[in-house]
């Protein structure tokens, strides 16, 4: 595990071709995330990567940028659909965005963006909704530094269960914080730092958390689009370490009763001369902070879709989980949906809104986008909250379900433009309605324990 990363300065893949001319690479995975943030793409002979791909691109049926979990078909997608013949897009590499992977052998990957038939990126795309944000706040000269905090499950796989009933977490008690781990998990911390060190990414820190089995790694701050290709290349290195280690990585927001598993973003803006827009002066807040604030809690309530996307995304909001209950920000407050923490220069947002299940393209777009409506309109957020934020009624809920979240953006007061394009609002409201039919008509395992104890 002692590969080295493709540093992204080399915009010719210089380094690439340096290392497929080795022989030290002899397979490029040319990837793109999809709606649910998993890596979608192909295996491509690096020596082909490298002599057509990275001029000539690739393409992809549009399909997978407008699929279900179970990547089926879905009607209702101007995007791909019968009617569009279900046709393809075109794969732009990134040359930006190539890292040999140490998880896997002579093994590199690039991510790519989707390109449309008039040549222009496919606005619906993941990686393009966050761009479209991040050039929406160059156009101010300001720029953002994040860092993602994210919390997952490990269980011990068994073969022998292919649909995970009856999962056994790595360990079962309350090791929050401990530093005493049960050596299987040991040495998966230490392959996955090994790796993650690799790519040129190394973890900020990890730890054990309150849950059964739960893990918490924290990443160090960075370019949002970069966090958001590391933070999916971490969760494909966990998955695979995970199953080489005989065990099962869960992302799922409540990945059981009374659990919940958080993907906080972390949150700093700068001026065009690299001044932090947050920092104190003299112990008092900037204006930024406040208008930030304001438009995370007027806006945030409108894009649940966007950072909440599937059905258990919201049986993680629980009072008393740790997991924000309602639209409420308060210093230094885990109870509330935005924490301001730091002092000084390092002063900051923390959103703890997005789950485990987030897709970080998505949840980072719809932050930015709060945050500039907060800017462009000035909005003025209540007093911060002290206590406990579950136990306030008068407090704005957050949404208890997908179709409140549905429900939600399309009552939006603000103009789609403000937040995000009207194609995107119709591509992600599509998907939670088809998300919804199935958990509809679904039969479940607790419909047949509660029904069979009755009926």
């Amino acid at each position: 595990m002692n590969e080295t990363v493709l540093q992204p300065e080399a915009p010719d893949f210089a380094a690439l071709r340096d290392l497929v001319k080795r022989e030290a690479v002899d397979t490029v995975m040319l990837a793109v995330p999809d709606m649910q943030g998993r890596l979608k793409g192909k295996r491509i002979d690096a020596d082909h990567f490298v002599h057509r791909i990275v001029t000539g691109g690739s393409d992809m049926c549009a399909y997978v940028l407008a699929t279900d979990v179970d990547n089926r078909a879905l009607d209702g997608f101007t995007l791909a659909s019968a009617d569009t013949g279900y046709g393809d897009v075109s794969l732009l590499p990134d040359p930006g965005a190539s890292y040999q992977l140490a998880w896997m052998k002579r093994t590199a990957l690039v991510f790519a963006d989707a390109i449309g038939h008039e040549g222009q990126p496919v606005s619906v795309a993941p990686r393009q909704i966050l761009q479209r944000q991040l050039a929406r706040l160059a156009a101010r000269g300001i720029s953002a530094r994040v860092g993602l905090e994210t919390e997952f499950v490990l269980s011990y796989a068994d073969a022998s269960d292919p649909h995970h009933r009856a999962l056994r977490p790595v360990f079962d008690r309350n090791l929050d914080y401990a530093l005493d781990h049960p050596r299987v998990l040991t040495r998966f911390f230490e392959d996955l730092q090994e790796c993650l060190a690799g790519m040129g990414w190394p973890v900020e820190a990890i730890k054990t958390e309150g849950g059964r089995g739960q893990v918490e790694v924290t990443f160090p701050y960075g370019d949002p689009l970069r966090a958001a290709d590391l933070h999916l290349l971490f969760q494909h290195a966990a998955r695979t370490l995970a199953e080489q280690a005989g065990l099962l990585a869960n992302f799922m927001a409540a990945p059981a009763t009374g659990i919940g598993s958080s993907c906080h973003i972390h949150l700093s803006l700068l001026d065009r001369d690299g001044v932090p827009l947050f920092a104190e002066t003299e112990g008092r807040m900037p204006d930024a902070v406040r208008y930030a604030v304001g438009g995370l809690l007027d806006t945030m309530p409108h894009l649940g879709l966007l950072y909440g996307p599937t059905v258990n995304s919201y049986k993680r909001y629980v009072p008393g989980t740790f997991a924000p209950t309602t639209f409420t920000w308060g210093r230094d407050n885990r109870t509330c949906a935005i924490r301001v923490v730091g002092r000084g220069d390092n002063l900051h947002l923390e959103n703890r809104l997005p789950g485990a299940d987030t897709n970080p393209y998505l949840a980072l777009a719809a932050t930015l986008a709060a945050v500039l409506a907060g800017l462009d309109h000035k909005s003025e957020p209540p007093q911060p909250y002290i206590g406990s934020a579950f136990d306030d009624p008068e407090a704005p809920p957050v949404p208890g379900s997908l179709q409140e979240a549905l429900d939600a953006l399309q009552g939006c007061p603000l103009p789609t433009k403000d937040l995000i394009t009207a194609d995107v609002a119709a591509h992600y409201a599509n998907a939670a309605r088809h998300e919804l039919a199935v958990h509809r008509t679904t039969v479940t395992d607790l419909d047949l324990r509660r029904g069979l104890a009755t009926a």
